[in-house]
């Protein structure tokens, strides 16, 4: 069996931890550069907003303070992911983390009388330990999971909780009433496609027959199809999937022209790039480097360059990849453009020990490379203990236009020595 275990509201969630006094008050957290709200509570959600709203339109309920909403704080929201991961690690033959709010649980071994049992325990824990509140849903394949989480939150019967065992009633039941559109990997144009085929329901699907389905469709769907006829057909990559590729952008809080700032956003998306490398294991051998204006103004010339350099030799090495991002910006740059975005893109990875050097490269100094892993082994080392970016490479000028508008967010309470919540008695 496996269980696919969901944060409620997770966002809005991990702000309501450190303050208790938002409980049952309409909160939302905004999203990039405080644009528009991509996490909603229930109460604000019963207040007609969406997701999506622009956060300019709730101006007014926030200065009135019958709204709270909040800038992104992912410092934060990792952190108490990566907590709630370690407890559900404690109860389980495995874990495989599939989003920062969501993650599957390895269930196998449990008889099914215990089973809805651990769940509610797992769920109780996880509340103790964490205050994060989530649902479980448990079923033999990762779909039927996925179902069966989505009835926990919306069935109060169940109350957060839902195991559905092979070939049960309580399954049949459930799929019937399930709409297609709710099926996981099925689509909006996918399901009208299937609805003009008299295919209304999860069950209806679920009868059809997968190679049927595949000929017709696609594998993916056939997939689905096994998957709602309890037939483990979905393997997940996990984690500790080894990316092929790492990229780092962001939009910028404003349009600059400035190049300075556009080297250190540059230099400090080069970084945190490098970072995700080093703890993949990875070396790179190239690095691509882009810029974008903003397309909505047309008064301003628009300018979406990019541009790739390989290096000299592979390397994890923050400050040869930041050199080599710096310098293709040099490259790409024109004083009268202003840009709203910019990016860097690690790419041809190979593993420490079989790089390969073309006949042009000089072969890496071992003293030199044995440096460089200590000291990069340092820096992650200090930011992992001490909050990112306690050791970074270059110092960002304050207020730069490519900082994040975050004038809404939360201290990162659980990461930062200086933001950790203080007690007046």
């Amino acid at each position: 069996m496996i269980g696919i275990v969901d944060c409620n509201t997770f966002y809005v969630s991990c702000e309501r931890l450190f303050r208790p006094d938002l409980e049952g008050r309409p909160v939302g957290v905004m999203s990039n550069n405080d644009g528009c709200v991509i996490a909603l509570s229930n109460e604000l959600k019963a207040m007609g907003v969406t997701m999506g709203t622009p956060a300019h339109h709730l101006r007014d309920e926030m200065r009135r303070g019958e709204i709270t909403l909040f800038s992104s704080n992912y410092e934060l929201y990792g952190d108490i992911s990566a907590r709630v991961q370690a407890v559900l690690e404690e109860f389980s033959a495995g874990i495989d983390p599939y989003s920062i709010d969501e993650c599957w649980v390895d269930f196998s071994g449990f008889a099914p009388g215990q089973l809805e049992a651990h769940a509610r325990e797992l769920r109780r824990q996880v509340k103790q330990y964490t205050g994060i509140p989530v649902s479980v849903g448990v079923a033999p394949t990762r779909t039927l999971a996925k179902v069966a989480n989505r009835a926990s939150k919306k069935i109060a019967g169940y109350d957060n909780v839902c195991v559905l065992y092979p070939d049960s009633p309580q399954t049949k039941g459930l799929l019937q009433r399930f709409e297609l559109g709710d099926v996981w990997g099925v689509g909006r144009r996918l399901t009208k496609t299937l609805n003009g085929l008299g295919i209304e329901t999860a069950w209806d699907l679920r009868q059809q027959s997968a190679k049927a389905i595949r000929r017709q469709f696609s594998v993916t769907l056939e997939r689905t199809v096994l998957e709602l006829q309890e037939v483990d057909a979905i393997e997940m990559m996990g984690m500790d999937f080894a990316r092929e590729r790492i990229m780092t952008s962001r939009s910028f809080g404003k349009l600059t022209n400035d190049k300075r700032q556009l080297r250190e956003a540059i230099r400090q998306h080069a970084q945190r790039s490098a970072e995700k490398l080093r703890r993949q294991g990875s070396l790179c051998r190239a690095v691509l480097v882009f810029l974008r204006t903003n397309p909505h103004r047309q008064d301003h010339a628009q300018h979406n360059p990019s541009m790739i350099i390989e290096l000299d030799h592979a390397t994890d090495d923050s400050r040869e990849i930041a050199a080599a991002a710096i310098q293709v910006l040099e490259r790409l740059h024109l004083p009268n453009r202003h840009y709203m975005k910019g990016g860097v893109m690690l790419m041809e990875f190979c593993e420490p020990g079989t790089e390969q050097l073309s006949l042009l490269s000089a072969p890496p100094d071992d003293d030199r490379r044995q440096r460089s892993e200590k000291l990069m082994g340092v820096m992650d080392e200090l930011n992992q203990k001490m909050g990112r970016g306690t050791v970074k490479i270059g110092t960002p000028t304050p207020g730069a236009a490519w900082f994040l508008r975050c004038a809404h967010r939360s201290d990162r309470y659980t990461t930062r020595w200086g933001e950790i919540p203080g007690v007046r008695t």
